[in-house]
Parts: structure tokens; C-alpha cells; sequence
């Protein structure tokens, strides 16, 4: 049973959101800020976090970034203006999707159980089969060059040539495997927002290209001069695995 956090400093909107969550299935716990989130965190890593944004003691921005630089741990965002400039700004901090608040609590489920097969990692590979074909795809399956590093599908994560670790959120890695399964293809934003699992339908492109851009600092020399995911004017973007 996963487990989430829910954290809002509105009581009657916390229990609410705790109350339907538990009716699905969901084992919750309900924080009213971020100094309870940490203490809970401390004690026991909820599976994701649903984080109200406008809160007086602590943003919810703050409390994105921080949890961000010290984990993993998937972020649905929760926002009463559903701010645009909210939305983005959250993204790219690491936060994996968002609600305008009041939310509809159907919805909000079905984004919950989203991002926790996301965050739960790939389905387990097919036996190994003999032959030439059969090796190659068991190497891919272990890591693939793009830029500067290694995409690593088994362990779900970004590395070096010398194996230290790059943060890749789960929204990050899904637009990176998209890629590598479509090298020197054009694909258009939606497109790639439908590869990721990572629908916006209000605000679609700047979506994606807030995630592009944090790829881009992770993975290209130089970033402003992008080499491998390269910008298709009027399209999307392409990945180009020799640079050219």
C-alpha cells in the first residue's frame, strides 16, 4: 500500500483530500506544513507528497526545493491560483505534476497513481534470449550514451564516465528514455509529452521545454549552445547522438 503525504495548513481541505485517498486505497498521513512533512519524513518516507503551495508559514516552493536536494520523493503540486509562474517555477524545481486547487478529487487519484508507476520504476525485462540481437538489447538495457553521460534504464538513473550519480527526477528520466528510443527523429512536444507520461493539456509547451532546459544542464558541454537535444523550429526537439 503506498503511502502519501498530504500536506496542506487548512484542516478541513487536508482531511478531505486524506479522507478520499484513504478510500481508494492509499495509506495517508496529513501534515500541516513543512516542519510536520520533515518530522514525518524523518520517521517514515511517504511514497509521494501532495503539497499545497500557498501556505502562510512556509511556501510550498521552499519546501519543493528542499525536498528535491535531499531526495526523490514525487511531488504533485497543489495550487489555489494555478499560477502559471506557480506551475513552472515548480517544475522546475523537480516537482513531478500539479492541480489547480479546489481539485477534483478524481483527478488528483488518478495524478497520484500516475506518478507513482512513473516513480515505480520500468517493468521487468523480458527473459535473455541467445544470439547477437538478444546481447545488444541486454546492453541498451543497461545504459545508453547521451551527451555528457549515461542513461541507465535497470537503475533508473544519470551518471558519469567515472559512475557519480547525476539527480534525474522521474518526469526528467522518461523524456531522456524517450529519446534514446528515438535517436535522430524530430518529435513534437506533444509528442514527447505523450512518450513521458507527462501530459499538461493547459500549458503543454511551456511545460516541456522547462523540463528540455533542465536535461540540457544536466547532460549537453554547454548547454546555451545545445549539441544532442537540439530545438526543431516549429516542431519540438530531436536527439542527435553523435553531437552533430
Amino acid at each position: 500500500m503506498a503511502r502519501v503525504a498530504v500536506v496542506d495548513d487548512e484542516a478541513d481541505a487536508r482531511e478531505m483530500v486524506g479522507d478520499y485517498l484513504r478510500m481508494h486505497g492509499f495509506e495517508v498521513v496529513l501534515c500541516d506544513g513543512g516542519q510536520a512533512l520533515r518530522a514525518q519524513i524523518a520517521h517514515s518516507m511517504p511514497d509521494l507528497v501532495v503539497l499545497d503551495l500557498n501556505m502562510p508559514a512556509e511556501d510550498g516552493l521552499s519546501i519543493v526545493r528542499d525536498l528535491k536536494a535531499r531526495s526523490s520523493i514525487p511531488i504533485i503540486m497543489l495550487t489555489a491560483t494555478a499560477s502559471p509562474i506557480d506551475r513552472v517555477v515548480g517544475l522546475e524545481l523537480g516537482a513531478d505534476d500539479y492541480l489547480p486547487k479546489p481539485c477534483e478529487l478524481r483527478e488528483l487519484v488518478a495524478r497520484v497513481r500516475s506518478v507513482l508507476r512513473r516513480a515505480q520504476g520500468l517493468a521487468a525485462q523480458p527473459p535473455i534470449r541467445e544470439g547477437p540481437q538478444a546481447a545488444a538489447n541486454n546492453a541498451r538495457s543497461h545504459g545508453v550514451r547521451i551527451g555528457t553521460k549515461w542513461l541507465e534504464f535497470d537503475a533508473l538513473r544519470l551518471r558519469n564516465d567515472e559512475g557519480v550519480e547525476q539527480a534525474l527526477t522521474r518526469s526528467e528520466f522518461d523524456l531522456l528514455k524517450a529519446f534514446a528510443d528515438h535517436p535522430n527523429r524530430a518529435l513534437s512536444r506533444e509528442r514527447l509529452l505523450d512518450l513521458a507520461d507527462a501530459r499538461d493539456p493547459e500549458a503543454f509547451d511551456r511545460a516541456i521545454d522547462v523540463r528540455i532546459n533542465r536535461i540540457r544542464k544536466k547532460i549537453e558541454p554547454d548547454p546555451a549552445n545545445p549539441r544532442y537535444i537540439q530545438t526543431v523550429r516549429g516542431l519540438g526537439y530531436v536527439f542527435r547522438p553523435d553531437g552533430d
